[in-house]
């Protein structure tokens, strides 16, 4: 078993990892370190949610940061903005005890943009964005990308699912030639691919972990067949079987997230909603919430719940089957996480069974059905 220090981690950053219990090298970060720190090179990494992949391409990114020159040269793209606030955090931390300090910024949509552009105009050496303010920066010539060296694509799936792929044509056309791109995801869709064949060398190295197993195999799948009358009282059923325990409900419309989370309210069961149409300051209380283990259950549509990580969730319920594959792996993946057992639940009609059957045979995966 190897440790950071076989990885080539120095000896400030793993003293800040052991305090945050980040003691064992997960697989993808055994495979990318090691080459991101040692080699010059374009990275494609594919690996499930909740693997560590911040840590992957991050600790490498704070290893090549020359502190002594205060402009940016590292920019991380994420999906959402909960997702960017996350790694700057978590970046931030890996940085306690190294003698000379890196600055991170974070600027992201919902937020007041004037106050983003006076945070850029002081050091700042890494800026993780979300693509839709990163364009909005560049069009007012508020940042200065001239000297960035690495670009990262996190959850560049995600990116894509949420329409983001305009914009991220605009910030890879904008720096090409000036960086190498590291690009990390839980799959490989289509528009990816020619995304990777478009803007990537052809000679960029490629890793993936567990290939066989696209969904953590840490994630116990069941499935109960139930009629849409019946799926309300059938969900109330498992929760009272889960106790205290904390978990995401997924739902395909922010009607039927809203309507879902009624039910459970009237219940007298802790539960929010979080939904597209939201206000920033609204989905910022609900997600605060949640984190701080104030709500029990958040009730979430698949465009709602883009970047979420929230630490030891026991289940994940699919009150509707998602409208991709590709959507059942990022829901089922909020579970399960560094290590954890987790449950995926899908309460679906009799007519929804072929999409699940379909589900299993391109995923490759085995979803049981729970007698009544």
């Amino acid at each position: 078993m190897k440790t950071f220090s076989d990885l080539g981690i120095s000896g400030a950053f793993i003293k800040a990892l052991e305090e945050i219990n980040i003691n064992i090298p997960t697989e993808i970060q055994e495979k990318a370190i090691p080459v991101l720190i040692t080699k010059e090179t374009d990275f494609i990494g594919q690996a499930q949610t909740g693997t560590g992949k911040t840590a992957a391409y991050g600790l490498p990114i704070l290893h090549a940061i020359n502190a002594d020159k205060p402009y940016v040269q590292a920019l991380i793209l994420s999906p959402t903005r909960e997702l960017g606030q996350q790694i700057a955090k978590q970046l931030f931390k890996f940085t306690k005890y190294i003698p000379q300090k890196i600055f991170i910024e974070s600027v992201y949509g919902g937020a007041h943009i004037d106050e983003q552009i006076r945070s850029l105009r002081r050091p700042t050496h890494i800026v993780v964005a979300t693509p839709g303010r990163l364009v909005d920066l560049l069009e007012r010539k508020a940042i200065d990308l001239s000297f960035i060296t690495t670009l990262v694509l996190d959850e560049a799936d995600e990116m894509l699912s949420m329409g983001f792929r305009k914009e991220l044509d605009t910030i890879l056309k904008y720096t090409a030639g000036k960086r190498h791109t590291w690009l990390f995801s839980a799959t490989m869709p289509l528009g990816l691919k020619t995304i990777i064949s478009s803007y990537m060398s052809p000679k960029a190295i490629r890793m993936e972990v567990n290939r066989n197993d696209i969904v953590n195999k840490d994630i116990e799948h069941k499935f109960l067949i139930c009629s849409r009358l019946e799926k309300p009282e059938a969900l109330f059923q498992f929760l009272r079987s889960q106790g205290n325990a904390r978990g995401l409900i997924f739902c395909r419309t922010k009607i039927e997230a809203q309507t879902v989370t009624k039910r459970l309210q009237a219940k007298k069961i802790n539960a929010d909603a979080l939904q597209g149409d939201m206000l920033q300051k609204e989905r910022d209380k609900v997600m605060r919430a949640f984190k701080n283990s104030k709500l029990q259950i958040l009730v979430a549509t698949d465009l709602a719940a883009r970047g979420i990580d929230v630490k030891e969730l026991a289940f994940v319920v699919h009150y509707q089957l998602p409208e991709k594959s590709d959507y059942y792996t990022h829901r089922s993946g909020r579970t399960g996480r560094a290590g954890n057992k987790g449950f995926s639940l899908s309460l679906i009609t009799p007519r929804e069974h072929e999409g699940l059957k379909a589900i299993e045979k391109e995923l490759g995966i085995k979803v049981k059905e729970i007698q009544r």
